[in-house]
């Protein structure tokens, strides 16, 4: 799509900062572009040690002590949890209690790695619940003789189960920017709790954390803001940092995908006013799209939105990596397609394109549980790989996906044609989790969003990620407006996913 504009598609609020003209093309925007994410991150940390040392500042005679070493060393530690207890305490009134969760947040902030682990360890340990006080809470409830006495029994019971340390971290949340911080430390807890050998003391610090965080975000407490090539530059930099579907390449191709045949919405906490949760990108155009590469293409004419008969989501980027795993309700979808046909009535067809992330990896496996690839084939795909020359036939399906630029041939590529397809078919309908979920999380998110698997498009996305994701398939999952109720409650409910017939049928051919 070409710009409208003739300048040279920088913000102009943006020329002062240092912003690469491209970033690496690794596929994930967050991870892309090192340089591009630390800057906009510093800046965000910049921004948060000063707001908060001024409310430290404010009580400073009350609070004494001088920061700790980096590394947090065990005589600094010590230290440490004296001021974790007097910020529990909230001893001195609520100046001096923002003001000391101001200032242990500043601690933290100011951290090596090393030293931000050990925080958190301390946190975990020395303010996990009094196990000593349960057993006697348990006792008191079976001693107990009337109902005032097992309720009293109850209530001292559930205070005995809350860990401190959710008390302490509940203290950030009415500090500028603290909801922030503590997704922020999730993120940090969970990279800390991955793999088999995680320390259950902080995995029980980041499950705590979790559920703080699930009670204060959920669709309802949301924002839906449209976001254009006017919002504030340190927005649009976020935008670019966080698309995790298709890269960004730079200003140019932003100013693009914010042009007037396409919108972008992100989803905003009013707590974190600043900071997106997901962002959506639109296209607006005529009839299912299937091919990502000209939603993409810079060069192409831009199109009248007004006259556009569909909207297709092509990007929906989770921006907050300690919001995983929480659940913001369903129905998000539901609002920008709300807020689409509002602004233009033409609209018929609102749908995606989507990755298939996990198709890959499922026919991997299948692959490998097969005591012959060629078990996985019917008789008619069977006999057109046979029909391949002899040293291409022999590789088998594996073999085939297996060479480079394989979709660059154009035998091997009508010969994979239909068994992918088909196989595709079959993971998005019927592949579930033991729960009666979709295998695949793209799907998961859009069935419980309400829409149906819809059409598979073949060699949609013949990037380097989309080839090893999904063979270069993408999939539409389509939104139609009365059914999308229906849709969520038979899939919530019932684990019923919903498809197209041509999905249907390749599925249980």
């Amino acid at each position: 799509m070409s710009s409208s504009s003739s300048n040279d598609g920088t913000p102009a609020a943006a020329t002062a900062a240092v912003i690469p003209a491209e970033r690496a093309s690794s596929g994930n925007g967050a991870a892309g572009g090192a340089g591009f994410f630390d800057t906009v991150i510093d800046r965000t940390l910049a921004n948060l040690r000063t707001a908060w040392r001024d409310i430290a500042d404010s009580a400073r005679g009350v609070l004494g002590g001088g920061a700790p070493r980096p590394d947090l060393p065990r005589d600094d530690a010590e230290r440490l949890v004296e001021r974790m207890r007097d910020c529990l305490q909230a001893r001195g009134g609520e100046v001096t209690a923002r003001a000391r969760a101001a200032d242990l947040g500043r601690i933290y902030l100011a951290l090596s790695p090393v030293g931000r682990e050990r925080f958190l360890r301390l946190l975990a340990e020395r303010f996990d619940v009094d196990r000593r006080e349960i057993a006697a809470c348990c006792a008191e409830l079976a001693a107990a003789t009337d109902d005032a006495a097992r309720r009293r029994a109850e209530r001292a019971m559930r205070q005995a189960l809350e860990p401190p340390r959710i008390r302490l971290l509940t203290q950030f949340n009415g500090l500028p920017e603290g909801v922030k911080f503590l997704v922020d430390m999730r993120a940090e807890l969970m990279r800390l709790t991955q793999g088999d050998g995680a320390d259950p003391l902080l995995a029980g610090l980041e499950q705590d954390l979790k559920g703080l965080l699930a009670g204060w975000f959920d669709i309802g407490f949301l924002e839906l803001r449209h976001i254009t090539w006017q919002a504030p530059a340190a927005l649009l930099e976020k935008l670019i940092v966080y698309e995790a579907v298709h890269t960004i390449r730079g200003w140019t191709d932003l100013k693009n995908r914010l042009d007037s045949d396409r919108r972008c919405f992100a989803f905003f906490h009013p707590r974190m006013p600043d900071e997106p949760l997901i962002f959506v990108e639109v296209a607006l155009v005529n009839g299912m799209a299937g091919d990502v590469h000209a939603l993409l293409d810079e060069s192409a004419p831009v199109g009248d939105p007004a006259a556009a008969t569909a909207a297709i989501f092509y990007s929906i980027s989770n921006c907050q990596t300690g919001l995983a795993g929480i659940s913001f309700g369903n129905f998000l979808i539901k609002r920008v397609v709300d807020q689409l046909a509002a602004e233009l009535p033409r609209l018929r067809t609102f749908a995606t394109l989507s990755p298939i992330p996990g198709f890959c990896s499922w026919l991997d496996r299948r692959l490998g549980e097969a005591a012959d690839g060629g078990s996985l084939l019917l008789p008619a795909e069977r006999k057109a790989f046979a029909a391949l020359p002899s040293h291409l036939a022999k590789l088998g399906l594996k073999g085939l996906l297996d060479m480079p630029r394989w979709h660059e041939d154009e035998a091997v590529a009508r010969a994979l044609k239909e068994p992918l397809m088909r196989l595709c078919s079959r993971y998005l309908a019927l592949e579930q989790t033991s729960k009666r979920r979709a295998l695949d999380p793209v799907a998961h998110f859009h069935l419980s969003n309400g829409a149906r698997v819809e059409r598979l498009n073949w060699l949609a996305d013949r990037s380097p990620r989309g080839l090893q994701q999904s063979a270069g398939l993408m999939v539409n999952y389509l939104y139609k407006l009365p059914e999308i109720d229906a849709n969520h409650e038979a899939y919530t409910g019932d684990g019923r996913i919903a498809a197209a017939s041509p999905i249907r049928a390749l599925a249980n051919a």
